[in-house]
């Protein structure tokens, strides 16, 4: 077994149906999981549900319904992701199990023991779809740039905070190791981020004015303020605390650590997060990947704007599959990328329908027509430079382009060759020349594991057995 690999996501908000943006970071974990198992490594892939906080005790009373089956009911819906996306991970966290809530309390504990955690009255803007306070010089229009549809309102009320300015010097130091933050400007920014000065923020809430939260440990009056609960899931769902000779001491002390986020995140992932955990005595993460965000209409999707596009409806018309290409080949892994549904469609017949599915139909009739046994399964062998070191800088897009030359270079191959031909005016070099075929079509079935699993396990089983597999995607006018 190779080394120990942690992976996981951030945890989606439970305020609204799973949408095509949520997906999009769950697929990217799940192909660096998979690739990261097909070359031999121990991996554990952890996501979940992020399940407090103010906007979610909102949206519940708006509609009446009790907060816990609200989130009930959520934690629901992006669990059916796991099918629809044919997701591999290996824990699913949610930020109400009783494990959890035990894991956050202790890193309050141990952050207040270092001296780090102080009471203050504060007044100050909040943003309640992002969960956080915001400067008066970072609105615009009065709004929060990133909900500029919601108000910002005014908090004043006695908390606790937590001392990030002590972290400055640390946080310099870690966000100094290259590769630490991907890609390399979300790196810098962070850097910037820090340099600018850090202030103490508010770790709490007054329970009597939002009551839906961990309680902090020795003051009933109040409850965690959110983030400082939700990032806690990354240890948490390790065993934390408790599980000291476990996985947390295989996978996030001795192992690689590597979360994904989005590009807003920066500080809270590489900053608030890193703050907390040196605090606590708990080693940093090693690295956080940044990705940009699906938009439509140059908008980020979102459920209040009303351009959503909802993946389990791709899924039932299209396949798992044609979903996880499209979102790792034609969406780019750091910068926003605008999705519709008229994109997907020439991608899905263009590479798809025309491409990989077309490729693996010829090959395997003239196989199937020609060979008088199947092609032995080929030796396990290493993958092409290009292809490893485009995942390796989780560059999923490029990896998948890689593949698709394969596909154009097998075609241009048959149309040149005509092997169609050749099995008539020399019947064994023709074999053979399939053969050649059969394999080809097995390594492109190897590179799209990752990405493609039931695709790659159904093109190398039509190779194995030497059948022409069923029509792989259907072609849609």
């Amino acid at each position: 077994m190779g080394k120990a690999q942690y992976i996981t996501t951030t945890l989606p908000y439970v305020n609204a149906e799973p949408h095509i943006g949520f997906a999009l970071e769950m697929l990217q974990a799940d192909i660096i999981a998979r690739f990261r198992r097909l070359v031999g490594d121990d991996v554990f892939f952890n996501t979940g549900t992020d399940e407090h906080g103010q906007k979610i005790f909102q949206k519940a009373k708006e509609e009446g319904r009790d907060v816990q089956e609200y989130v009930d009911h959520f934690a629901g819906e992006f669990k059916k992701l796991k099918n629809a996306l044919n997701l591999s991970y290996d824990a699913f966290i949610r930020t109400t199990d009783e494990r959890h809530v035990a894991a956050a309390q202790e890193l309050w504990r141990r952050c207040e023991k270092a001296g780090d955690i102080y009471k203050k009255k504060y007044k100050g803007l909040y943003c309640v779809g992002d969960e956080a306070f915001i400067k008066e010089g970072d609105l615009v229009n009065g709004k929060c740039p990133n909900h500029p549809t919601m108000d910002v309102v005014e908090i004043e009320e006695e908390n606790y905070f937590f001392k990030l300015s002590k972290y400055q010097d640390s946080l310099l130091q870690y966000l100094g190791t290259e590769g630490v933050v991907v890609p390399e400007w979300r790196r810098q920014e962070a850097i910037n981020f820090v340099k600018q000065g850090l202030e103490d923020f508010s770790i709490s809430r007054v329970k009597e004015k939002m009551s839906w939260g961990i309680p902090v440990p020795g003051d009933d009056t109040q409850v965690m303020y959110v983030w400082f609960d939700a990032l806690t899931n990354y240890i948490s769902t390790l065993g934390w605390p408790g599980d000291k000779d476990g996985n947390f001491k295989k996978y996030w002390e001795k192992g690689t650590t590597l979360q994904l986020a989005g590009k807003d995140q920066v500080r809270f992932q590489s900053i608030m997060w890193q703050a907390m955990l040196l605090s606590a005595g708990l080693p940093t993460t090693r690295q956080v990947i940044y990705h940009g965000f699906i938009t439509s209409g140059g908008q980020k999707m979102s459920k209040s704007i009303g351009n959503v596009i909802d993946p389990l409806e791709i899924v039932a018309e299209y396949g798992t599959d044609a979903l996880r290409y499209f979102l790792a080949r034609h969406v780019h892994p750091f910068e926003d990328s605008d999705v519709t549904m008229e994109r997907f469609k020439e991608a899905y017949n263009a590479d798809l329908a025309n491409g990989i599915g077309n490729l693996a139909a010829r090959i395997m009739t003239l196989a199937e027509k020609n060979l008088p046994e199947a092609v032995q399964r080929p030796e396990p062998a290493g993958f092409h430079g290009e292809y490893t070191d485009a995942l390796e800088k989780f560059e999923y897009n490029r990896a998948l382009e890689f593949v698709r030359s394969q596909v154009q270079i097998l075609d241009h191959k048959i149309v040149k060759e005509e092997p169609f031909k050749l099995i008539k005016t020399n019947p064994d070099m023709g074999k053979q020349m399939i053969r050649e075929l059969a394999l080809d079509l097995y390594g492109i079935a190897r590179m799209l594991n990752p990405f493609m699993p039931h695709t790659s396990a159904a093109i190398k089983e039509a190779v194995l057995s030497n059948k022409k597999p069923a029509n792989l995607f259907p072609r849609k006018e």
